[in-house]
């Protein structure tokens, strides 16, 4: 598949089929998303791969619990209130896996680092026919030191890039995109 063409047609995809995504496959994602451009070479992210759906379901209840306790001190998550509090919702969609980048030190560039990354794995998984969405709603409990100790990720990396992989039931409507503002400094 043409980048271009990944990049146009690539979706946040919140409906999976039941059919599980081979290891190996997962693991040509995630050699795509290690070749992402990184600061100064230093390759600081790690990869913890879920594929246990029971437990998968037992983390949305937990983050849909953690986020609906922070609303009232954070009005930017009021709007979703209702959606976390159907106890029908699976932040994870049911998605066959779940693949967390961490950083794995802690410095200014490690964020745009391991953002770089999964912009790559969800690239290449599309190319692969599989569909993607970065879960936002997990990442503050997958920053909970017993959430770390219960995935094995160490103390000192910060999952930062939460994204659910499998194969799409349908592929989604593509947004309205608007041209964004653009400034052209030339000679």
């Amino acid at each position: 598949m043409d980048v271009l063409e990944a990049i146009y047609h690539r979706r946040a995809v919140r409906a999976f089929t039941s059919e599980a995504v081979d290891k190996e496959l997962i693991e040509t994602l995630i050699d795509a998303a290690v070749h992402a451009p990184n600061a100064m070479d230093k390759q600081r992210w790690a990869f913890v791969i879920v594929r246990d759906r029971a437990l998968m379901r037992r983390i949305s209840a937990e983050a849909k619990a953690l986020t609906l306790g922070t609303i009232g001190s954070n009005p930017d998550l009021k709007p979703f209130a209702e959606m976390l509090s159907s106890p029908d919702l699976n932040i994870f969609y049911d998605a066959p896996v779940l693949i967390i980048i961490c950083g794995t030190q802690n410095d200014r560039f490690v964020e745009q680092d391991c953002c770089l990354a999964a912009e790559n794995l969800m690239l290449a998984a599309h190319a692969k026919g599989l569909g993607t969405c970065w879960i936002g709603f997990a990442e503050a409990w997958l920053n909970r030191p017993e959430a770390k100790k219960e995935l094995g990720i160490p103390a000192t990396f910060r999952p930062i890039a939460p994204v659910i992989l499998g194969y799409p039931q349908a592929q989604p409507k593509a947004p309205e995109r608007h041209r964004p503002d653009t400034i052209w400094i030339e000679a």
